[in-house]
């Protein structure tokens, strides 16, 4: 039951009848719908709140300085942690401004612009490298082992993990080289670098997803049986083998790290843990299990499991073994970075491969739900060529049938969605440029106050020094003559 191969095509007897085939359709539509709503709307929301609304007060340097400070935080290590990581904003805040006012020469930056170009040339050679060798990998594999042809031995079942242990080396080697090849590019601004590793990764992951889901939809159903099965099988290969790799990695590159920087070589000291790796390490992870959604329909369930077991394992390691990185970005942003990244390339990559597989090929004849027909689409198109001889059914056959397999339908769709998300693109530019304006007027409010307060103190001034300075008003004064007897007469 846990491959496609475990299914089969009857239609169960009941009150209603349980038919398998519209079971199995339905329920991964259904699967992928909702996680694509739930990315969109996650997506939506978090550009909204960290994009939109960047103009905010809680963005500039005098926030971060004066309010950001958290004074919950009583732990030594914790105070630590968050004085690094308000210093490193501060830093990121600070380079962004001298990098817009800094003059650069012509030959710098034509130095620069010649390392960057042969380091992105160094990354695509390195990504386009891997996805050959495992291209040639897969088609050669039985001829590198003869073992994999024999019978289900031990031997031939673990010659079967060549290909998932040669994609995970891949995927953990490369990026090393990666952050090697970044360091002689020297980018200013310390998010730069974080983008560009992001960037790079990405294609390198999608680029090895693309090319095993190229050989599995072209060259394995023109030489497996069971073909569906067989890309469930190695997909499954592929979720265990990076779930092991991903505990020796928390193991090795952390744990011993740690033991090794703080005991033998003090030098080293404490790693610092990775974000980004690991959680585009995640984005891989769920890729494999929305491509493998179709062919193997428990895979998700298997996939909860190992996030549930890396997510507490993570969470020690960063504890015990690792410290806060000294360079990221801004976390809230890069929040929204990371969903972006797992709609697109992610979600859409897996969706568009299991559309194909629904609407283009050819399932097998000896095993599946959808055995004996054209494509497993067209258990679709029976069950609505019953729903049409239903009395008052005939509407939903019209919109089957014009709509929904009309590709001008989809084209006026994708086109309905680019519109309105031109619109939002535009609302949201409008936004941005209405905080701008209110915020200038803010600061000139403020300085109409300051300067009409600067004047009513000049006024009060003026005023007191007038009062301290006014001649005194003459007043008239009796005169008492102390002998004013003796200007009586004498005769009296």
């Amino acid at each position: 039951m846990f491959f496609y191969g475990g299914y089969d095509g009857s239609v169960i007897e009941t009150q209603p009848s349980y038919n398998m085939q519209l079971a199995y359709f339905f329920t991964i539509a259904a699967y992928l719908m909702l996680c694509g709503i739930s990315l969109i709307y996650s997506m939506a929301s978090s550009f909204q709140k960290n994009f939109v609304l960047t103009a905010g007060p809680t963005n500039g340097g005098a926030w971060r300085l004066l309010c950001s400070w958290d004074f919950s935080v009583v732990n030594e290590k914790a105070i630590q942690n968050h004085k690094n990581n308000l210093g490193i904003q501060l830093k990121e805040s600070l380079s962004e401004r001298l990098q817009g006012k800094a003059v650069v020469s012509v030959s710098a930056r034509l130095q620069q612009l010649s390392l960057q170009l042969l380091a992105w040339l160094l990354s695509l050679g390195l990504a386009l490298g891997s996805c050959a060798a495992i291209y040639f990998l897969q088609l050669n594999q039985k001829q590198l082992v003869p073992s994999v042809s024999g019978s289900g031995d031990v031997e031939a079942e673990a010659a079967t993990l060549l290909v998932p242990v040669v994609v995970s080396l891949i995927n953990l080697i490369i990026p090393l080289l990666y952050s090697v090849i970044n360091k002689m590019e020297q980018y200013n601004n310390p998010r730069t670098d974080v983008y560009i590793i992001i960037l790079r990764n990405v294609l390198l992951k999608m680029s090895i997803l693309g090319i095993l889901c190229y050989y599995w939809l072209n060259e394995v159903p023109s030489t497996v049986d069971c073909w569906e099965s067989f890309v469930g099988q190695s997909v499954y290969r592929l979720v265990v083998v990076d779930f092991i790799f991903c505990l020796l990695g928390s193991f090795f590159g952390e744990f011993l790290r740690n033991v090794i920087g703080t005991k033998c070589i003090r030098s080293l000291g404490v790693p610092e843990f990775d974000i980004a790796t690991n959680v585009l390490n995640l984005i891989y992870a769920q890729t494999l299990a929305w491509i493998g959604i179709y062919f193997a329909p428990l895979l998700p369930v298997i996939q909860v499991i190992k996030l549930f077991i890396i997510f507490y394992l993570k969470r020690v390691s960063l504890s015990m073994n690792c410290q806060p990185p000294k360079r990221t970005g801004r976390a809230a942003q890069m929040q929204t970075v990371y969903i972006a990244i797992l709609f697109f390339p992610s979600f859409v990559g897996a969706l568009s491969m299991v559309a194909y597989t629904v609407w283009s090929l050819h399932p097998s004849e000896q095993c599946g739900p959808f055995q004996g027909l054209s494509t497993p689409f067209h258990a679709i198109q029976s069950w609505m060529d019953t729903v049409k001889k239903i009395s008052g059914s005939q509407w939903a056959w019209w919109i089957f049938e014009h709509v929904v397999k009309n590709e001008l339908f989809f084209y006026l769709i994708t086109l309905i969605v680019l519109v309105f998300t031109y619109f939002a693109w535009q609302v949201t530019q409008g936004r941005k440029q209405l905080i701008k304006i209110l915020r200038e007027q803010i600061v000139n409010e403020g300085k109409d106050k300051a300067f009409l307060l600067n004047r009513l103190q000049s006024v009060q001034k003026q005023n007191k020094a007038a009062m301290t300075f006014r001649p005194q008003e003459l007043t008239e004064t009796t005169y008492f003559n102390q002998n004013w007897m003796n200007t009586f007469p004498l005769d009296m």
